[in-house]
């Protein structure tokens, strides 16, 4: 089979990502091997290629938004049949003893395992999940845009909870990719108010095709104050911004898994009146279970750019000079 591995992360020019040609794995127990049909391309391939996120397995084929067939069970792996459409997302395995793992707070597992940065993902031909990891997908999808739902989309639902945003409203949300475009389609349909910051002039288009109430540059001031709003963009220097478009009582959520040094805070401007900042770890399988049966009751649009398997550094390079438009997914 055909996968691609993270040799040398590094700089883009300097970074050693190369395609090769191995065996097909071979199912461990309790897991599925999943033969890909989609796989999304996430910022967080991005960042391990590129070396932002510290080495956890040596030459990991990254890739963590999988929309496959189930190809063979391992031993002792129930609950699905040789056959089934199955999707793999990031968390890939958790204790289920911690403190956090018994209070439902899974994705803060000290020992949580993460699929295409532990694990290999699926930038390849087949790939293998814990069966207990596995998703059922939604119907009346194409693979290819079932794929950024399994990370784009269900860490932006998670990220829209943590922003705390009230019934009807006001969000802003900066950086307008994969994720964004679908969590701001989840705030609409929830009745909020959306407002778009981003560098991108293809992306402000397609935020007000979606719906949203204005669209602006990254650094420009929302029209009125927020509720609400989401860092996507992995930019420190949006923080502050931000914080500083918040209303009182307002919230930040901040939905990366890396972003650049926040540069100082003013306590008055920035945080007083109860103004929070908060970040947004990975999800739990009860957040991917929530997020997909929405988007089983509320079809989204799900704006992809497809890339032949063999254009997996295509792809990435795209991604980081902001050149996709909605989600990149390749399709092997």
């Amino acid at each position: 089979m055909r996968a691609w591995r993270v040799d040398l992360p590094g700089e883009p020019g300097v970074r050693k990502f190369t395609r090769r040609e191995e065996p097909v794995p071979a199912p461990g127990p309790g897991e599925l091997l999943v033969r890909v049909l989609a796989c999304g391309v996430c910022r967080t391939d991005l960042h391990v290629v590129e070396g932002d996120l510290p080495v956890h397995r040596p030459a990991v084929v990254p890739g963590h938004e999988v929309v496959g067939e189930v190809a063979a069970l391992g031993a002792g792996a129930t609950g699905y049949a040789e056959g089934d459409r199955v999707g793999i997302a990031w968390l890939r395995g958790t204790c289920g003893k911690c403190a956090y793992c018994r209070r439902g707070a899974e994705n803060l597992c000290p020992y949580s395992t993460y699929t295409g940065w532990d694990a290999d993902g699926g930038y390849a031909d087949f790939t293998t999940v814990p069966a207990a990891y596995a998703h059922r997908l939604p119907p009346g999808y194409p693979d290819t845009e079932l794929a950024p739902l399994l990370c784009a989309g269900i860490i932006g639902f998670r990220a829209l909870r943590r922003a705390w945003l009230p019934a009807h409203g006001r969000l802003g949300i900066y950086g307008f990719g994969a994720s964004a475009h679908l969590a701001a389609q989840v705030a609409l349909a929830q009745g909020a108010t959306v407002h778009v910051m981003t560098r991108s002039e293809q992306a402000r288009r397609l935020a007000l095709e979606l719906g949203a109430a204005s669209a602006g540059d990254a650094a420009d001031a929302p029209p009125e104050p927020l509720d609400s709003a989401i860092l996507f963009a992995p930019v420190g220097d949006l923080v502050p911004p931000a914080l500083a478009a918040l209303d009182r009582g307002g919230t930040l959520a901040v939905a990366g898994i890396h972003l650049t040094d926040i540069p100082p805070l003013n306590y008055q401007e920035h945080l007083f009146q109860e103004r929070q900042l908060r970040s947004v770890t990975a999800n739990t399988r009860a957040d991917a279970r929530d997020f997909l049966d929405f988007a089983a009751e509320h079809h989204l649009q799900v704006v992809t750019t497809p890339y032949p398997l063999e254009s997996a550094d295509a792809a990435l390079a795209d991604l980081a000079a902001d050149r996709v438009n909605g989600a990149a997914v390749l399709v092997p």
